[in-house]
């Protein structure tokens, strides 16, 4: 096996470094949602000692569950996030892809829904069942304007699949997000990639008031663990999925890491403000959004690619 394969997996852009940035951009998200909030807010280190912490926990699993898919489904969610934040950080850092990879991450990320569901399902509790529920229906309506959105950077490329491809265009073109097209597109992706991470107003599967978590109801110890770092680790790669699909990705030359860091913490920071300044919605309106006006707007900005706006 190539070592540097090795490295990309394991080490950067992959497993450690999108892990560690995760948990510290959890701790953004959670310290200014707490300004939000007029607290205080946790100190830094405080998504890192609740992981390692929860790694020592005792695993309770509930008799009546799905007991091997139950333990398997939150560490395949994290194989599966691993293998995306690889792919994209290769793309991003080295300007290394191949062809389709864009369709791998798409498919990979519906995995990773599809892991939720299933390990929601096979707790043998009622609530967590409503919640995975509501998960696959949460997908059912973000996934097709999702797509449309993923497939606008795909047509401005003159229709390459190659995530190195779409940067390479980028760099001679420029970013997508100077086009007409290209901000509809944006804007659509951030509300599809806060539908992916279920945070406000669409954390309907979890709806603490009502679920209780949902499909992490009966969850502890090191599944826990891995399930509460997978959602810290999609705070990385969502986020650089879009600005490597309309941003032009990063430029790590002089103040070029400046803009680059920027980049990121901008589509992060909208984030948060809409998570904070938006109520949870019902899953039928949630379905109504994503169909009649989202998609809408992922396909129109689709239709204006093919026209060259």
């Amino acid at each position: 096996m190539n070592i540097e394969y090795v490295f990309f997996l394991l080490i950067f852009p992959g497993l450690l470094f999108t892990g560690i940035l995760g948990l510290t951009v959890g701790w953004v998200d959670r310290k200014v949602s707490a300004r939000f909030q007029f607290r205080v807010g946790p100190p830094f280190l405080q998504n890192f000692n609740d992981f390692f912490k929860l790694l020592g926990k005792e695993t309770i699993i509930v008799k009546e569950g799905v007991h091997s898919l139950f333990i398997a489904a939150p560490f395949i969610a994290f194989a599966v996030i691993v293998l995306i934040s690889t792919m994209i950080g290769v793309a991003l850092f080295f300007n290394k892809g191949f062809g389709g990879d864009l369709f791998v991450i798409m498919y990979l990320l519906m995995v990773y829904s599809v892991m939720i569901i299933l390990g929601g399902s096979s707790t043998g509790n009622v609530y967590s069942s409503i919640g995975a529920a509501r998960e696959m229906k949460l997908l059912l309506a973000d996934e097709l304007a999702f797509i449309f959105v993923c497939m606008v950077p795909v047509v401005k490329a003159d229709y390459q699949l190659s995530l190195e491809q779409i940067l390479n265009w980028q760099s001679i073109e420029g970013a997508f997000i100077g086009s007409v097209s290209g901000v509809i597109a944006f804007i659509v992706g951030i509300l599809c990639i806060q539908a992916k991470m279920t945070l406000p107003p669409f954390h309907i599967p979890e709806a603490e008031t009502e679920l209780v978590e949902g499909p992490f109801m009966e969850y502890s110890g090191p599944p826990l663990a891995f399930w509460k770092l997978n959602h810290f680790m999609l705070y990385v790669v969502l986020p650089f999925l879009l600005v490597l699909l309309f941003l032009g990705g990063f430029n790590l030359h002089g103040l070029g890491i400046l803009w680059a860091v920027l980049k990121y913490f901008l589509i992060v920071v909208v984030m948060i403000i809409i998570k904070n300044t938006n109520p949870r919605i019902r899953i039928d309106t949630a379905l109504n959004f994503f169909w009649k006006y989202a998609a809408l707007l992922g396909f129109i900005a689709l239709i204006l690619a093919v026209l060259g706006v």
